[in-house]
């Protein structure tokens, strides 16, 4: 008697969802066919979007890329829906789903969380605890009042000559897992204000606690050079340091000039020239640029936010020398990420404006924010109500940078990388009308506002 002795090879997809331009998880077909169906039995079937279906038979490279696509929109579709995307089931799921990925166990540790006067502030909490737990438990060990929590944020930022900022930590997301999953003790989290409009600081300043956090924030920015500064205001400043007047310190430093902005690490820009180098900072509703152009000449300009008509984000894969003919076949190529922002120049005139950084999503989160703040402020709203600073929900947005690429392995893990980067955007109102058109590189973020946007033509010197 002879035996047919069959082996059978299980090939595994599974996919990799980037959030904001960096790996957030890792997860099979099954369990996000799981979460639809959770979504599903929630809020019934006319408000979820459609899923892609099952397949009998073992998909073919073909079938695996069209899934991966459909993932993706529908994972967008989700985040963009103003009840799905802001559920806690949707959010659990990518918690979950990063805890996992990272093979990391849920148990009591000690984060450190680093202030801006250099100060680090170690909290006891759990792997698991998301975003706002690891806030207000360090906002508990500061003594911060709960009404002034929603006033700052967690960032991570990657130490340097001056801390390079990374992104800001998300709901969907574990601290602790995201930072120790970079292996990297460069990387840390910082505790920072969250809004843009420094006539907030009226309110941060009545509490001890809330003024001391600004107060080191304000120093450590000068100190930085973020903030402008001559001599007769430093010797302003470095009296009222002497004297502990921490109130009247930050009221002279909100006159001067780039007080709380955000200063990043030196980028390429094509404006007003391709190939300027330039240095960008976001603050005061606007992206400012000292430019450096090709004569050497540096030259100053700036951005208003309620100007752009939209913005986006891609990426591209760019290839490293490394003397192949096909060097993106390799596994040396490194993701090029680029900010585009269409910019009203003047009354009739639009003009796409691009940055090539690799804080381009930050970049981009800023941007967000700027108009999240507007819109709290338009509709009337306040922060101080807002624990994680989302607008109400007749005007709800949230920023959400996500692409999938599919991953085939044989139990080894070989990667096949697809460059998609999405910015995803919610709808506010009729009037303020904001828009997400998806193209197969990208998401473009519309802006558009009839009520905000001026009409004189704008004057951009450089």
């Amino acid at each position: 008697m002879s035996f047919l002795h069959f082996t059978v090879k299980l090939l595994l997809v599974a996919y990799n969802i980037h959030v904001n331009g960096v790996l957030h998880c890792r997860v099979r077909y099954s369990q996000l066919l799981g979460l639809h169906e959770q979504i599903k039995k929630e809020y019934g079937n006319n408000v979820v979007p459609t899923f892609p279906p099952k397949k009998i038979f073992t998909l073919t490279p073909a079938e695996v890329e069209q899934r991966r696509e459909q993932l993706e929109k529908y994972m967008q579709a989700v985040r963009q829906d103003p009840l799905l995307g802001a559920s806690e089931m949707f959010n659990s799921f990518l918690r979950k789903a990063q805890q996992e990925t990272q093979q990391i166990p849920t148990e009591d540790v000690q984060l450190e969380i680093h202030l801006s006067n250099g100060q680090k502030v170690k909290v006891n909490i759990l792997t698991s605890d998301q975003t706002e737990d690891v806030l207000e438990a360090v906002a508990t060990k500061l003594d911060l009042p709960d009404d002034l929590v929603g006033y700052f944020s967690l960032f991570l930022i990657q130490e340097g000559v001056e801390g390079s900022f990374v992104r800001k930590l998300q709901e969907f997301e574990l601290p602790y897992v995201s930072v120790t999953s970079l292996r990297n003790p460069d990387y840390h989290i910082v505790l920072r204000k969250s809004y843009w409009d420094s006539a907030y600081d009226r309110d941060v300043m009545e509490n001890r606690v809330g003024l001391n956090l600004l107060y080191a924030q304000t120093v450590s920015d000068i100190e930085r050079g973020w903030i402008l500064v001559n001599k007769d205001q430093h010797r302003q400043l470095k009296s009222l340091q002497e004297k502990g007047s921490k109130k009247e310190f930050i009221r002279l430093a909100q006159t001067l000039k780039y007080f709380g902005y955000i200063k990043f690490d030196p980028c390429v820009t094509d404006f007003p020239e391709k190939g300027c180098h330039v240095i960008v900072s976001a603050g005061n509703n606007e992206l400012n640029f000292h430019v450096k152009l090709p004569n050497n000449q540096m030259k100053e300009g700036s951005f208003k936010v309620t100007r752009m008509r939209c913005w986006r984000v891609t990426s591209s894969q760019v290839p490293v020398a490394n003397g192949t003919a096909n060097p993106c076949s390799s596994s040396k190529c490194e993701v090029k990420l680029e900010l585009a922002f269409e910019y009203l120049m003047s009354k009739d005139r639009l003009q796409w404006v691009t940055i090539t950084s690799p804080q381009a999503i930050m970049m981009s989160i800023c941007l967000q924010s700027m108009v999240d703040e507007l819109m709290v402020k338009k509709s009337g709203g306040s922060i101080k109500k807002v624990r994680f600073f989302y607008p109400p929900a007749k005007c709800l947005l949230k920023s959400f940078c996500l692409y999938f690429s599919g991953l085939k392995c044989d139990y080894n893990q070989i990667f096949t990388d697809f460059s998609i980067i999405s910015c995803v955007i919610h709808d506010v109102t009729s009037n303020d009308l904001i828009k997400s058109c998806v193209t197969k590189t990208c998401v473009v973020n519309l802006v558009t506002n009839a009520n905000v946007v001026p009409q004189q033509p704008l004057h951009v010197r450089l």
